[in-house]
């Protein structure tokens, strides 16, 4: 990641960027005097004579977090890769406001690590007449962006380099650069109990992985214990039940659930949050074969109860059951919360950019909601009636796994049998987990919906 710091006094950089109250010495304050600038919107005054050679006036709207998000986005897309600019805030900025400046600033200059066109290599500085107030904010809005990150990249990577043990790979990698962070890999006969996870990746020739990320914070007396579920399905032909080409375009991302909660919790170890975390994450690759699961199969999870195949282009659900249900066996957690690039229906009920949300706890569902908010990761919480449960009963099996009905709620309430008797919350992120264009903070492809919103929720945990 480019770096972005906290300085005190305005020097030669290339660019000052003045967002709408901000206010710069002598000529140049003069000059901006005549400017304006809409909300998200920024205006250019070239100065080729002179330093700084350009200066930058940025439209804020309300001020609160997600305005200067929105208006740290403008402002990175509007400076050259290479620029040094500072950025002139105006007196008395909340910290809320800085940390929604920085995370645009980082989430609007990302660029896939692996893309032609190198990352930003020019330093941009915050200009404040009180740096050390915001030093801590700084650093949280690093680590999230830094997730984020990570988050896209992994979803980025074309499946022909990220199969299962690729995927592995790189968490095994990242948790050795952390202290307090634990790694295991399951992997072959390892994961006789898999069933589901087993049946899903019987088509490839990559076989799948299932992957353990824990962060324990060091010197906290019985720390609240968080599961994070994320589905990671490599690349999802749909199986037998196979998908049409255009659905089947963009389902390198359908791992983007399992890139979010692993990415959280690499956060939540370089932030130190004193609460202990688990990140589980089932990779299988859905793959056409002679040996690909079928429907009408029986599968047998973790849990020892049996599902019915009825669509094999339903797999998610299907590898997310096994790791719920070894999570509710073998980790005793406090709260489990599963993200997954679950459904097309999300899209349908809620659009591009909200997830749908299901849990049976209000306080939870309301807590999960606002930190989206705050974090810039919408999410609408949807209902898991009763009554439908009937849609899912199987003459030969414990149930179905892809019932007629609302595509989205049928696979919550499939999901409900395994989180055993913990507080729950389920997250469909298909639709927010892909950007087609730009938009504010987010870049076309990846947007690693989900790490944002777990760190903002997991750091308000006591």
């Amino acid at each position: 990641m480019f770096s972005i710091g906290l300085t005190q006094a305005l020097d030669e950089a290339h660019t000052w960027v003045v967002p709408a109250g901000g206010t710069l010495p002598g000529e140049v304050g003069a000059e901006i005097a005549a400017l304006d600038a809409k909300p998200g919107e920024v205006v250019v005054l070239p100065r080729p004579l002179r330093r700084p050679s350009r200066v930058l006036l940025a439209g804020v709207e309300d001020g609160d977090e997600a305005a200067w998000r929105t208006t740290g986005a403008a402002i990175v897309r509007a400076l050259q890769d290479d620029e040094h600019a500072q950025i002139v805030i105006p007196p008395g900025i909340s910290e809320d406001a800085v940390r929604g400046l920085a995370e645009g600033l980082w989430l609007a200059g990302y660029r896939y690590r692996d893309a032609p066109k190198p990352r930003r290599s020019g330093p941009l500085e915050i200009n404040t007449a009180d740096p050390s107030r915001y030093v801590d904010v700084l650093a949280r809005a690093h680590a999230t962006a830094a997730a984020a990150w990570l988050a896209r990249d992994l979803t980025n990577t074309p499946a022909s380099v990220k199969n299962p043990a690729w995927f592995a790979d790189q968490v095994v990698a990242e948790a050795a650069t952390r202290p307090g962070v634990t790694v295991t890999v399951l992997a072959g006969d390892q994961l006789e109990r898999f069933g589901g996870l087993r049946a899903v990746g019987a088509g490839s020739v990559s076989p799948p992985r299932f992957v353990e990320l824990s962060w324990t914070p060091p010197g906290v007396a019985s720390p609240r214990h968080v599961v994070l579920v994320g589905k990671g399905i490599t690349f999802d032909t749909g199986g037998i039940s196979i998908k049409p080409r255009d659905a089947m375009k963009l389902m390198k991302k359908d791992m983007g659930g399992a890139a979010a909660v692993i990415a959280a919790t690499l956060a939540a170890a370089d932030l130190r949050l004193p609460v202990r975390i688990t990140a589980l994450t089932p990779l299988a690759e859905n793959a056409i074969s002679g040996s690909a699961f079928r429907p009408g199969d029986v599968i047998t999870h973790y849990d020892g109860s049996t599902s019915e195949n009825t669509n094999s282009d339903a797999e998610g659900r299907i590898v997310l059951a096994d790791a719920l249900a070894y999570a509710a066996e073998r980790l005793q957690p406090d709260l489990v919360l599963n993200l997954a690039t679950l459904t097309g229906a999300n899209a349908v009920a809620l659009g591009k950019r909200t997830a749908a949300l299901y849990s049976p706890d209000d306080d939870l569902a309301t807590a999960l909601a606002a930190a989206g908010d705050a974090a810039g990761e919408r999410m609408w919480r949807l209902p898991l009636p009763g009554d439908y449960v009937e849609y899912l009963r199987s003459d030969i099996a414990d149930r179905i796994s892809a019932p007629q009905g609302p595509g989205s709620v049928m696979a919550a309430l499939f999901l409900r049998d395994f989180f055993g008797d913990t507080t729950w919350a389920h997250l469909d992120m298909s639709a927010p987990s892909w950007a087609e264009a730009p938009d504010a903070e987010l870049t076309k492809g990846a947007t690693g919906w989900g790490a944002r919103f777990l760190i903002r929720y997991l750091s308000s945990l006591p």
